[in-house]
C-alpha cells in the first residue's frame, strides 16, 4: 500500500494510533514530517521516511529529534 497520496493529517492519526509506516517524503514539507515523527514517538510507532537525501541537516535533525529514535531516513 502506498502512503504517498495520504493526507498528512491521516497520517499523523495513523502514527499516533502505532501504526508505523514506510513513506516517500520527498514532496513532503519539514513541518509536516515533524508532526509524523512527535506522533510516531508519542505512540511507539516507527516511521520510515524515504527520498530524503535532498534535505538539509538541519530539516534532518529536526525531524529526527522530533522522532526521538521512531524516524528512520532512507535515500
Amino acid at each position: 500500500m502506498s502512503f504517498s497520496a495520504r493526507l498528512t493529517s491521516d497520517l499523523i492519526k495513523i502514527a499516533a494510533a502505532g501504526g508505523g509506516f514506510r513513506l516517500d517524503a520527498a514532496a513532503r514539507l519539514t513541518s509536516d514530517l515533524i508532526k509524523i515523527a512527535a506522533s510516531a514517538k508519542s505512540s511507539g510507532a516507527s516511521v520510515t521516511f524515504v527520498g530524503m537525501s535532498a534535505r538539509l541537516t538541519s530539516d534532518l535533525i529536526k525531524i529526527g529529534a522530533a522522532g526521538g529514535g521512531a524516524v528512520s531516513f532512507e535515500d
